[in-house]
């Protein structure tokens, strides 16, 4: 369903100094999360796909447990989404009110993602081959008009695409995919892969554990917590996977 206020598209025209002509730019707008009404985040987001958006970054944050109500708010408020949920514990108020993308640091980061994703079990195996390729198959048409658009696509474990989100925030493509898994009862992802069409940054590693997902592969190169976080959790990290090539930073009994 549709926010109040919010886009239906995730690009606006705009004229440039380029002969006048017109060009398509990345929609980016703040959107507020309520909880039962009360405030909790705002984040800078491409519309669309809200709702996804604000569960998938609640159960991300370890805050839900399942798939909850979410639309506008009792006071049609424009670019805001309130989520029909009993929080499962009480929200930071530091971290979600400074930016809804930063993380703790260091050995704070590896002991909150252990808290809240369990190790992950053994398997699936993947061929290099199809990890290599996995980006190749993460349809973009948003990048593909405005060249700013960050995606994460999930895929079965033969590769096959599930659904794909595009966002100006990477975080944000993360969690409307896995706000998209949680109302149709997928999460855990075990059976699944993850790809992201940017770098593997620790927050996306974050999430995409607590997800379940054994397997996260990414089109550019990792950070040292984000490798430090998916060795802690026993998730196969991909990176640089492109020209049908691929580094394996973590978890490579995955890997065949």
């Amino acid at each position: 369903m549709r926010v109040a206020g919010s886009r239906d598209a995730a690009r606006a025209a705009r004229t440039i100094s380029r002969d006048g002509a017109s060009d398509r730019i990345a929609v980016e707008e703040p959107l507020e999360i309520r909880v039962r009404g009360e405030a909790l985040t705002v984040t800078m987001r491409t519309p669309g796909n809200d709702e996804e958006l604000a569960l998938g970054f609640l159960f991300a944050e370890g805050l839900i447990e399942r798939a909850a109500p979410a639309g506008p708010p009792a006071d049609l408020a424009a670019n805001t989404v309130d989520v029909d949920a009993a929080l499962v514990r009480e929200p930071d108020a530091r971290r979600f009110f400074t930016s809804s993308s930063c993380g703790v640091c260091g050995k704070g980061a590896l002991e909150e993602v252990v808290l809240r994703a369990p190790p992950l079990p053994p398997g699936p195996t993947i061929a290099r081959a199809l990890l290599a390729g996995l980006p190749d198959r993460l349809v973009q048409p948003g990048f593909a008009v405005t060249g700013g658009l960050q995606a994460t696509g999930l895929f079965s474990v033969g590769g096959e695409p599930v659904v794909v989100r595009e966002d100006v925030g990477r975080h944000n493509a993360m969690d409307k995919v896995i706000g998209w898994a949680l109302q149709r009862g997928l999460l855990p992802l075990a059976g699944h892969l993850l790809c992201v069409s940017g770098r593997l940054s620790y927050e996306l590693v974050q999430k995409a554990a607590v997800a379940g997902a054994p397997v996260l592969v990414g089109v550019g190169a990792p950070t040292t917590l984000a490798v430090d976080v998916a060795t802690e959790v026993g998730m196969t990290l991909v990176g640089f996977a492109r020209g049908g090539t691929c580094n394996v930073y973590a978890g490579a009994a995955r890997v065949s």
